[in-house]
């Protein structure tokens, strides 16, 4: 069927023998001689449905049996007016008691609603044009249950999921409802992971980036304070994986009965790599992730209590948090080695405590050039999930043409080799040997979809339901992009265009908008504006320089600018 989705298959036969049945075979995974593959191994799906057939011609939908694992426990069921779906992109047909014509057999898709026209990009490099599709049909696919799940194994939703899940349906459509549900059912719902906790005020800090609303921050602000895990600090601020503080009232306010426990990444081996997706992670109690993710919770959650006016809260996590800055860079940044260790007392650097400092704006400046180049000897050894911050932090660091080389790596931890192993929705991890019981549907492998349009170009909201946005492209070696990103208030188009010396760029910015629009020049008299109609936008505004960028501010309308580029 081209695209693998959830669904069921609709059959038109004609048969002149009553008592008759065929088979229908569903699968995702072909086999070596391009037959559908029944023993695809791990979470890959296959099913075989025999189908009694009635005399006479007549339209059947298949009825794929429930799976018990991901149908029960704390599976999100399919709504009752639906039949059961498996994800799949071949039909095989054994015993049709009469040819079939191509228009006889259709794959039926369950989906939330999706506007696959809101958005868009495309590129002069075809892997990365490849890799947004793939990545779009995947957040798209794995709506079916009307929350945000990991895959059809378990088919449970889980906040370091959610959290990728979301950012890439914000840049792909312009429909905020499944995320904020997600987020609600989440809070209440919490899974067993300490980071995972954590992404809980992010989540509910985009939704009101994103929306402009402020219901969801002011009835679950309690809750949202709680998963900073600020209840397990010690006295210099770092919060410790102590089992003696993870009380019962510790627990009851994160709506869970068990403990947490430190995930840094997963899994944590396989049979092809011992030290799993951790980059040989030295696991101790006063963890350098953990404490990342900590910092950049109190940092959002001063954001959250300025948005609902709560300024004593507001000081005491802005407080809170130039602790735990300070002691997160005493106690992790070795320097010797002039890069972040893993714990307190460890001497191993892994990719993760790395990424994560730089992601999270924990990295002093001085030190960033060392950092970066730490990360950069380690490659991508972090699994689809860890690439998400990973790729966060190169981007916010200005480490564009790296970031760019990993989006379009071809090796076989490369969002390429999914789809050069067949599948067309992003997988659990990179490749089957990382993790053998992998499923061929996660949306938490498709963090270009978010990545490629907030970072590569640029577009991410300064203020609330995108008042104020910045757009500052970064193209890296590519020569031509171009991408529309839907907003609550409007699209955003922006293409740009490079050669050796000239820059241009054309911006459509919605009304009732103001962006800050950076160009890539140090020296704002390299940039001119082009001409346009007189009276059709408001004047340009040079704002600063940023980064070795000249910053301009434009409200609603059309835009185009160009550019001398310095000598290299």
């Amino acid at each position: 069927f081209g695209e693998a989705a959830f669904g069921t298959v609709e059959l038109k036969i004609s048969n002149d023998v009553a008592g008759r049945s065929m088979e229908v075979h569903l699968a995702e995974v072909l086999a070596a001689d391009g037959s559908i593959d029944q023993k695809p191994g791990g979470s890959r799906r296959y099913r075989k449905m025999t189908l009694p057939l009635e005399a006479g011609e007549r339209t059947y939908t298949v009825v794929i049996p429930s799976d018990a694992r991901n149908s029960g426990g704390a599976a999100i069921k399919v709504k009752e007016f639906m039949p059961d779906v498996m994800p799949f992109r071949y039909c095989e047909l054994a015993g049709v008691p009469q040819g079939l014509k191509k228009v006889d057999v259709a794959q039926i898709v369950a989906h939330y609603h999706f506007d696959d026209a809101a958005a868009s990009f495309s590129c002069s490099d075809k892997v990365l044009n490849d890799v947004w599709n793939l990545c779009k049909h995947s957040i798209k696919a794995t709506t079916f249950t009307g929350v945000y799940i990991d895959g059809d194994r378990e088919r449970i939703p889980y906040e370091g999921d959610a959290y990728i899940n979301q950012l890439c349906h914000y840049a792909m459509d312009r429909e905020y409802s499944l995320a904020r549900y997600s987020t609600e059912y989440l809070i209440a719902h919490p899974t067993w992971p300490a980071e995972w906790q954590m992404h809980m005020p992010l989540m509910a800090w985009n939704d009101y980036l994103y929306t402009g609303n402020r219901d969801l921050l002011a009835a679950s602000y309690d809750d949202l304070a709680a998963k900073t895990l600020i209840a397990l600090a010690r006295e210099d601020g770092l919060i410790v994986e102590d089992k003696a503080k993870m009380t019962a009232a510790f627990k009851s306010s994160l709506h869970l009965d068990q403990d947490i426990r430190v995930l840094v990444d997963w899994p944590a081996s396989s049979k092809a790599l011992a030290s799993g997706e951790r980059d040989g992670y030295d696991m101790k109690p006063v963890n350098t992730v953990a404490n990342a993710f900590h910092y950049h919770t109190l940092i959002v959650m001063k954001q959250i209590a300025d948005a609902l006016g709560k300024k004593a809260d507001a000081r005491n996590w802005e407080e809170a948090s130039g602790k735990v800055k300070g002691s997160f860079n005493r106690v992790f940044f070795n320097t010797q080695k002039k890069c972040y260790i893993d714990a307190e007392g460890s001497g191993h650097s892994a990719l993760h405590a790395n990424m994560f400092a730089l992601a999270f704006g924990l990295v002093p400046t001085e030190h960033v050039p060392s950092v970066i180049e730490f990360i950069k000897s380690r490659g991508m050894a972090c699994s689809v999930y860890g690439a998400q911050h990973l790729l966060d932090g190169l981007y916010h660091a200005g480490a564009a043409d790296y970031a760019l080389s990993l989006l379009t790596a071809t090796n076989d931890r490369s969002w390429f080799h999914m789809q050069e192993a067949g599948s067309t929705i992003t997988m659990e991890a990179w490749d089957n040997k990382y993790k053998e019981n992998q499923d061929w549907n996660h949306a938490w492998g498709a963090a270009p979809g978010n990545i490629i349009p907030r970072l590569l170009m640029g577009i991410e909201p300064l203020e609330a339901g995108f008042a104020r946005v910045r757009i500052r492209p970064q193209l890296g070696s590519l020569q031509q992009a171009k991408v529309v990103h839907p907003t609550i208030r409007g699209p955003i188009s922006v293409e740009v265009s490079q050669q050796s010396s000239t820059w241009s760029a054309s911006v459509i910015v919605p009304a009732n908008t103001v962006a800050e629009f950076h160009v890539p020049v140090a020296d704002p008299s390299r940039v001119k504006e082009a001409k346009r109609p007189a009276g059709k936008s408001p004047s340009v505004k040079f704002l600063r320089i940023e980064q070795g960028s000249a910053v301009f501010e434009i409200a609603g309308g059309n835009y185009s600018f160009e550019a001398t580029l310095p000598k290299k």
